[in-house]
C-alpha cells in the first residue's frame, strides 16, 4: 500500500471526517467564546484549528500524490 492509498483510505473513513469536523468546530467555538481579554486562549484555540486544517490538507495532498507523479511522467 502506498502513502497515497493509505491517505485515500483515511479520507474514506466517515468516522475520521466526523471527528475532524467535531474537533475543528469545538476549537472554533472555544475561540469565539473566549473572554475578550483572554488572548492566549483564543490564540491556542485558533492554533488547534490551523493544525486540524493542516492535517486534513496534508492527507488530501498525499492522497493525490500518485496522480501528480503520473502527470509528471507523461510526455509533453
Amino acid at each position: 500500500m502506498t502513502k497515497a492509498d493509505a491517505a485515500r483510505s483515511i479520507l474514506g473513513i466517515p468516522l475520521f471526517t466526523e471527528l475532524m469536523d467535531e474537533l475543528e468546530q469545538t476549537a472554533v467555538d472555544r475561540a469565539v467564546h473566549a473572554q475578550p481579554t483572554d488572548h492566549e486562549a483564543r490564540q491556542a484555540h485558533l492554533a488547534q484549528v490551523r493544525a486540524i486544517r493542516d492535517l486534513r490538507s496534508r492527507i488530501t495532498i498525499l492522497s493525490t500524490e500518485d496522480q501528480v507523479k503520473e502527470r509528471k511522467k507523461a510526455p509533453a
